[in-house]
């Protein structure tokens, strides 16, 4: 199976690759493998993992990763919502819409990696959002009741990754708000696993696109 390195914004994003992902892939034969971003190193060498303090340190785990000549492509899950300021195409972020501000920011990305092999994806606007495909899913796990209007107005989002990058409006603030003591490392992939992908790529254009571009690498 030909390798595909994945860096992902932290546990929760490896365990998504882990369980949905990769059985997927491997009908493609390809083998994902995902990484957790190291966010910084203690004088004893030993790491931390997850979470984006600096677009250095996403850049130094990109660059490691394509040391491996024998991955076919090196792709990245981080969250659109909270990249340090010093990311790529930030200060000159541009576009009408989230689907055209996110591809910015991957096209920038892009260039200053430098590397045919790598495919930038930023999850719009972070993980949580493939949860608003059916958040029931969610209430499902935790068992406890939701109501829709508990998650705030989602009437004017055509799509789940359209829900916005506010501080109190992002999606994980919407789940913790109408589900208190969601917990994104425990519920996240037992809600994903009910939806399922082929719901979760219906409904998320921009995650659909990456996924077909992985198939066919």
């Amino acid at each position: 199976m030909k390798r595909i390195l994945m860096l992902c914004e932290g546990q929760t994003e490896e365990t998504f690759v882990q369980r949905i992902l990769a059985p997927h892939l491997h009908q493609f034969d390809k083998h994902p493998i995902p990484t957790v971003l190291v966010t910084k190193k203690v004088q004893s060498g030993q790491g931390f993992w997850g979470g984006v303090t600096s677009y250095e340190r996403i850049r130094r785990d990109v660059r490691n990763l394509l040391k491996d000549s024998n991955a076919v492509c090196v792709t990245t899950m981080l969250d659109y919502y909270g990249l340090p300021g010093d990311f790529p195409g930030k200060s000159t972020l541009s576009g009408a819409t989230p689907y055209q501000r996110v591809s910015h920011l991957e096209d920038a990305f892009a260039r200053d990696i430098g590397d045919s092999r790598f495919l930038p994806y930023l999850m719009l606007h972070e993980f949580e959002a493939l949860l608003f495909v059916d958040v029931s899913a969610v209430a499902q796990v935790m068992d406890r009741p939701a109501p829709p209007q508990s998650f705030g107005d989602l009437s004017r989002f055509s799509a789940p990754e359209e829900i916005n990058d506010g501080r109190d409006t992002h999606p994980s603030v919407r789940l913790q708000q109408g589900l208190p003591g969601y917990s994104k490392a425990l519920h996240g992939p037992l809600a994903v696993e009910r939806i399922g992908l082929a719901s979760i790529r219906a409904r998320c254009p921009h995650f659909n696109n990456w996924l077909e571009n992985l198939e066919m690498r």
